[in-house]
């Protein structure tokens, strides 16, 4: 899309969140690596890698850790417009969910408004199966 497109005009910014169980089971490695090379001004790529890494409780790394570790520049980049997309297996959403809510109480929030705001203005993306 346009907007998927538009770090490689250096206009926007993605950042990648992939979660696997180890390194060897990263999806596209070589291609999101050259990606980062040739635009590291716009591309961020974060690993969360569940056998290999532990998160700030010493428990395995999964997505919504490695989400929640940035969650103060990924609100204020959601407040200025930024999208979110989810993709994966279905299982995976209740834990994130659940960490974005727990950032909002922290930030003073109500989750359930804050995921309306987005929804409401198209930032909120799930594809799960």
């Amino acid at each position: 899309t346009p907007f998927g497109e538009a770090y490689t005009k250096g206009t926007g910014q993605a950042w990648l969140f992939l979660g696997v169980a180890n390194s060897d089971a990263l999806l596209y490695d070589d291609e999101w690596q050259s990606v980062l090379k040739a635009h590291p001004k716009n591309f961020k790529l974060d690993y969360a890698l569940s056998r290999e890494q532990k998160n700030k409780d010493g428990g395995k790394m999964y997505i919504q850790d490695k989400v929640a570790e940035y969650s103060d520049e990924i609100f204020t980049r959601m407040d200025n417009g930024a999208h979110m997309y989810f993709c994966g297996l279905k299982g995976m959403m209740p834990g994130i969910t659940e960490m974005l809510e727990g950032v909002c109480k922290d930030k003073g929030l109500v989750w359930e408004d804050k995921l309306s705001e987005w929804k409401k203005a198209g930032q909120w993306h799930v594809e799960v199966y």
